[in-house]
């Protein structure tokens, strides 16, 4: 497969045309267009045209991941009675998700582990490979953002076409033959070793973007031993204090991936489903189990889990920190207590 160029006079023609065929998924201004949306806050959300596309947004609020696992999905319907019957429900549609980010990307990968081991999860593969991945590098970075600092700057796999803005024109790096299929409806050139150089030269600034206080005090090959050493420590009390116990961290984070299973019963107590809700480890709830124990009923319990799941617990099961930089737990956070950075930083 071979990488192309497209001019950005050709980039708005192909948008729209995707945007024609439907399901087409990017990322726009909050509230586009009448009434006015909330100024430089961004989603994930439906896109009819290139006018609504943003390529030059810093993060989205929340990640592609809902796309794969929903905020709420039900995953079987039943219908009690003497004709007891049971049917499972898989709800995946055909999607073009465009303006992915590095590290929103690798936290996918992830997922894509996460779903694939032990019992491999068909509602979530199912709607997986109907994608179609198409990422873009940074174009500038929240005050939040410390990506390149957890070497989530760049990637190279999990994604189907990539775009690097190379001033008149975009580099596209085609990574599956799904990427190649979806570049018949744009006017492209074939790259030359110039535009590859070109690229990597403008890879080689994106580690500029981040502010210069995003920087951590150790080596990433290093956290999970710091974070194991800190079980303890009292740092997990002293910023728990503060806590709310609202779950906003675990909520947009692009790597929690913890959910509820209930079931729901219709007013004729006859027809009901099965549904998957997500959770989050810092609420109360979280962690009880019946006759009203709970094994982390404390806050800093929660707060101390959810820091170790993304350094220790996660690296052990996947071999890489659930962690990519992104910055929305912290922006998140009203009492300012779970930015990565500051407890990394506190405990080296």
């Amino acid at each position: 497969m071979r990488n192309k160029i497209i001019s950005k006079g050709e980039l708005a023609p192909w948008v729209n045309e995707l945007a024609k065929k439907g399901n087409l998924i990017g990322v726009r201004e909050k509230g586009f267009g009448p009434p006015a949306g909330e100024a430089g806050k961004y989603e994930f959300a439906p896109i009819e045209s290139a006018e609504e596309l943003r390529l030059d947004y810093d993060v989205a609020v929340t990640s592609p991941k809902k796309f794969f696992q929903p905020s709420k999905e039900t995953l079987l319907t039943f219908k009690r009675g003497g004709d007891f019957k049971l049917n499972a429900v898989v709800e995946a549609e055909s999607l073009v998700i465009f303006g992915i980010h590095p590290y929103d990307a690798k936290a996918l990968s992830q997922m894509d582990k996460v779903f694939a081991d032990d019992n491999r999860d068909s509602n979530y593969w199912e709607k997986r490979g109907k994608a179609v991945i198409v990422g873009i590098d940074p174009a500038c970075a929240s005050k939040w953002s410390f990506w390149d600092a957890m070497g989530a700057a760049t990637v190279d796999k999990g994604f189907d076409l990539w775009l690097t803005d190379l001033g008149d024109r975009y580099f596209i790096e085609v990574g599956t033959g799904k990427g190649e299929k979806l570049l018949k409806h744009a006017t492209t050139s074939e790259a030359t070793e110039a535009d590859v150089s070109a690229r990597n030269d403008a890879r080689s600034k994106l580690a500029t973007l981040c502010a210069g206080d995003r920087k951590i005090k150790a080596e990433l090959k290093d956290l999970p031993d710091i974070f194991e050493a800190a079980y303890d420590n009292e740092i997990w009390e002293k910023r728990a204090e503060k806590c709310y116990s609202c779950g906003s961290c675990n909520l947009v984070c692009p790597t929690c991936y913890c959910f509820d299973v209930r079931e729901e019963i219709d007013l004729d107590l006859v027809n009901g489903r099965r549904v998957r809700l997500w959770d989050g480890c810092l609420l109360e709830s979280f962690a009880a189990v019946g006759h009203g124990e709970n094994f982390r009923g404390e806050r800093s319990e929660r707060f101390r889990h959810r820091l170790m799941r993304k350094m220790v617990y996660m690296n052990k099961k996947t071999g890489e920190l659930a962690c990519v930089g992104c910055g929305r737990c912290s922006s998140v956070c009203l009492p300012d207590i779970t930015d990565p950075v500051k407890v990394i930083n506190e405990l080296k």
